[in-house]
């Protein structure tokens, strides 16, 4: 697909970037969503839907909240944001569609996310599924 250069106003500019999600978007994906476009190309294959959407949806988490995942045995927590469009933000500012990904990428091991990230409140994930 040919790529085309715009010019944006400074006020434009300023409205993408905070539409954007941090680390993930550029001005073209952010558009495509805004525009209701969809992804495509190499975009289309680089993140899969968010499974928080429907958690914030429903009104059991909100944008910004901290999940934690303690790990007792290992005297380790890990810490991760919702973010607005339901993805899962890590300490490191990276991205990831899925609770178990967020695992993946803190631990190196494949796990439940569902069943380990927590709220401040000490509610799993996987309980707040089953109720929305």
């Amino acid at each position: 697909m040919p790529k085309h250069t715009i010019v944006v106003d400074d006020d434009v500019y300023e409205r993408l970037q905070r539409e954007a999600e941090p680390f993930v978007d550029n001005p073209n994906t952010v558009l495509r969503r805004l525009l209701d476009l969809g992804q495509e190309g190499a975009e289309a294959g680089r993140r899969r839907k968010p499974s928080l959407a429907s958690l914030l949806t429903a009104g059991v988490l909100s944008p910004e909240q901290r999940l934690t995942w303690r790990r007792r045995n290992l005297g380790v927590t890990h810490t991760a944001y919702v973010t607005e469009g339901g993805y899962l933000r890590l300490e490191d500012g990276s991205i990831r569609d899925s609770p178990s990904g967020a695992c993946e990428a803190v631990a190196d091991c494949k796990i439940n996310g569902w069943s380990v990230w927590h709220t401040d409140d000490g509610v799993s994930l996987a309980a707040l599924r089953d109720r929305s």
